[in-house]
């Protein structure tokens, strides 16, 4: 067997230049080499749009959806500048579009470019033309009219500069088409441009955000303004039957980070009321939505949380030894909005969904909290609203909570589940329909699950060794198996057994089920089949209702890995692996047997096991019962004959599959 060459010198370290940064590692900078990825490079050229329409030049923007794939965005700045630039020595659309972290907003410490800015980290141009099949610059600036063309990264025909004659006319257009050789996908639905113009419309008051849609020879448009930003959203988002009525607050402060920190500005705007029939809270900072919230999340929390609650004690609303309200009583009835902007702002990452900035949380907090408090002395109607409505949530949300617990003592007494199970992991929603449980066998398939998984939804359940065969054990072995019984814990619907065996086991209750899929996720090898048949077999005879009812699953694993040209396809079975060896006919690829779970690398598990988007699940529905029932009785239960005669006659169709030497 050839050996590898494990030589690991001076010459085996080596970078990556020019497009090939952007275009071999697409997730580095957009943080996905798939359609979320493709859609957060439109959003850095949109970025760049808005940040010109803040500063007060030009008040519409207008994005393009062609039917080709391409993508037009257009406004009314100042236009880029891209002619020579004497410090750099160098021309400016070299820097723009050919140069990350380079433009308009690092040499920015005076706000003389832009005083709050979304396009901050100087990627966006220069990484969506990178991966473009082609990207075009049409530029008007000084009189002139400025063309670049580029293609896959490379400029074709350099700068071209003639006078216009459409006067004082400034702006920018680009138009590009995402590269397939960089994204797996570049079909962005209409779905997203309508969302996202939406939210900046929200954000950015006065701005006109025009989306047209090409649908054959025609354009559909449609415009979004909101003439008073976040208020007139707030009073959207609430309709005619609010609780309270929507206020709206801003301020500006100045401080730093940490002692040793540059000072720095933020403007701070919130607009909220409570409703008992809309809940929503949404975070923006310089424009970009922060979908994971961050510091002003902790901020509106810490802050409601402490005012309300000193207002229901000042008012004497608890009840005598009543808990403390939590954030959860009050965002069940808050329509909620912030809009900040910040001269210096630490996203976590380049896709910009939360940010990190002390200063802004404190600065937030301590807004909100002493405007909530003269808030209440000045309007104590609202403040009367506001309080019962929160109460009537915490004490709904304590009974609940004390019905759900004594459903889960029948089961798994008072202790805690994640301790008390070895080695399960919980996820973190609590919302049933959302949570999945992932069965996989042993330690090193679970910590390859656990790192590839999204912690927010899916749960984990290793089992440990080889699970007992439910159909030749009687119930007696069956309870006393650790393996079975933590998985029924887990589960939480009990057993339909009536056995005195099962006396410790809750009776089946569909509706105590804490999970809308259970997942059966093993290597695709004959102990992995062997495993995934035995835990069906244990539900099958213990729970039969979740397979009857659709709630158990099979996560289908590669046999396959295909690459080609450094990228890489994934087939499920022989003909798929045939059919795409013979798409790629005349290039050179490599195919591989898919390793098992547990060598898997994080990202590849995602995609082929874990990623809703991209995995295949098989749901386990048994049309015929009783079939189902005979074939497993027939391959594990005590009729030897039988299974002896179905070998004979069938096993010649499985040799391929079978561990002989």
């Amino acid at each position: 067997m050839a050996q590898k060459n494990n030589s690991y010198g001076n010459q085996s370290i080596s970078s990556l230049k020019g497009a090939d940064r952007v275009r071999k590692r697409p997730s580095v900078i957009f943080g996905s080499d798939g359609l979320e990825g493709c859609e957060h490079a439109v959003f850095e050229i949109m970025s760049n749009a808005i940040d010109e329409a803040r500063e007060g030049h030009g008040d519409l923007i207008t994005v393009t959806r062609f039917e080709d794939g391409s993508i037009q965005v257009e406004d009314q700045g100042r236009g880029c500048p891209v002619d020579w630039n004497e410090t750099e020595q160098k021309f400016n659309w070299e820097l723009v579009f050919c140069e990350l972290y380079a433009g308009g907003k690092y040499n920015n410490l005076d706000g003389d470019n832009y005083e709050y800015s979304l396009g901050l980290n100087g990627l966006g141009a220069c990484a969506t033309q990178y991966a473009s099949e082609y990207f075009d610059a049409v530029i008007w600036r000084d009189g002139f009219k400025y063309t670049l063309h580029f293609e896959k990264g490379e400029n074709i025909g350099g700068l071209k500069k003639e006078p216009t004659d459409r006067g004082r006319k400034t702006g920018s257009t680009f138009r590009w088409k995402p590269d397939l050789e960089v994204f797996t996908d570049i079909n962005v639905p209409v779905d997203y441009y309508l969302d996202t113009m939406k939210r900046q419309a929200v954000v950015n008051a006065g701005v006109t955000f025009r989306f047209k849609n090409q649908v054959g020879s025609r354009f559909e448009t449609t415009d979004f303004r909101y003439d008073n930003g976040i208020q007139d959203y707030v009073s959207e988002l609430v309709g005619e039957d609010a609780l309270t009525q929507p206020v709206f607050w801003q301020t500006e402060r100045k401080g730093r980070d940490r002692a040793d920190k540059p000072e720095y500005k933020v403007k701070l705007s919130v607009s909220f009321c409570f409703s008992n029939r809309v809940q929503v809270i949404e975070h923006y900072h310089n424009s970009s939505w922060l979908e994971y919230g961050g510091s002003p999340d902790k901020a509106v929390r810490s802050a409601f949380v402490s005012a309300i609650d000193g207002w229901l004690k000042g008012q004497n609303k608890y009840t005598k030894s009543e808990s403390k309200i939590t954030f959860n009583d009050i965002q069940d009835a808050l329509v909620l909005v912030s809009n900040d902007f910040s001269t210096q702002t630490s996203y976590e990452n380049q896709t910009k969904k939360a940010i990190n900035n002390k200063f802004v949380q404190e600065a937030m907090t301590d807004f909100l909290r002493s405007q909530l408090e003269v808030y209440f002395i000045e309007n104590p109607q609202e403040a009367q609203k506001i309080g019962e409505q929160v109460l009537i949530n915490k004490r709904a949300r304590e009974n609940a909570e004390k019905t759900r617990l004594n459903i889960k003592k029948k089961l798994t007494g008072t202790m805690d589940l994640a301790n008390r199970v070895q080695k399960f992991v919980d996820c973190r929603t609590k919302d049933i329909s959302k949570r999945e449980l992932y069965i996989v066998e042993g330690d090193s398939a679970m910590g390859s699950v656990k790192m590839s998984r999204d912690a927010e939804y899916q749960g984990i359940m290793p089992v440990r060794g080889k699970i007992l065969n439910c159909l030749k054990a009687d119930y007696g072995k069956i309870f006393k198996s650790e393996i079975i019984t933590d998985l029924l814990k887990v589960l939480g619907c009990g057993v339909e057994v009536k056995d005195r065996h099962a006396k410790d086991m809750a009776a089946f209750d569909l509706s105590a089920l804490r999970w809308n899929k259970v997942v059966i996720c093993t290597d695709a090898d004959v102990d992995g089949f062997q495993i995934r048949t035995l835990i069906l077999t244990m539900l099958y005879r213990l729970t039969p209702t979740l397979i009857q009812e659709g709630y158990v699953y099979i996560a289908e694993s590669p046999l396959y890995e295909i690459t080609c040209k450094e990228k890489t396809w994934f087939a499920y079975s022989d003909k798929e692996k045939n059919d795409i060896v013979a798409s790629l006919e005349g290039k050179k690829c490599e195919v591989q047997r898919s390793k098992g779970l547990g060598e898997n690398e994080p990202d590849m598990m995602w995609l082929t096991t874990m990623n809703p988007e991209t995995r295949r699940l098989i749901k386990v529905m048994p049309e015929d019962v009783e079939r189902t029932a005979y074939i497993f009785d027939l391959l594990l239960g005590d009729d030897l004959a039988g299974r002896k005669s179905h070998i004979a006659d069938n096993g010649h169709k499985y040799l391929e599959l079978a561990d002989i030497s």
